[in-house]
């Protein structure tokens, strides 16, 4: 395995459970208060189960590293949302009131590098990928 081949890896796995553990935060809090707050913010309440069940099984799937290049486009998607709709007004580093989206856009780009990068040998990606080569070449 490569330097960069590692880095990859774990880089899949922390963002993984980072969303995760948001995900399972939104459950946790009840999705009918996260719909109440996102409202709150004039963002659709549906989006609110959107959200936690791409953070949650979206957070499982990077983990075990399967369709890491879907799960990732939309955490970005997430991402530049939240920025959008709640972060903007508050500026990169925050203010006294909110905290900037810094966060934000580093799971952004770490979610980019998913997208573009190749299935690492640790993943369920890197399995599929290679059964189908095997399939094809016989």
């Amino acid at each position: 395995m490569t330097k960069m081949t590692g880095v990859s890896t774990i880089m899949r796995v922390v963002l993984g459970i980072i969303f995760l553990v948001h995900g399972v935060s939104k459950f946790q809090m009840g999705l009918g208060n996260v719909d109440a707050w996102f409202s709150s913010m004039g963002i659709p309440g549906f989006m609110a189960y959107v959200a936690a069940i791409i953070e949650l099984v979206g957070g499982i799937m990077l983990i075990v590293g399967l369709f890491t290049r879907s799960v990732s486009a939309l955490l970005v998607l997430i991402m530049i949302g939240a920025i959008v709709t709640v972060k903007l007004s508050a500026g990169l580093l925050g203010n006294d009131q909110s905290p900037g989206y810094e966060l934000e856009i580093a799971l952004m780009l770490i979610s980019l590098h998913l997208l573009v990068a190749e299935p690492t040998a640790l993943s369920v990606d890197h399995f599929i990928r290679n059964k189908r080569s095997a399939a094809i070449q016989k």
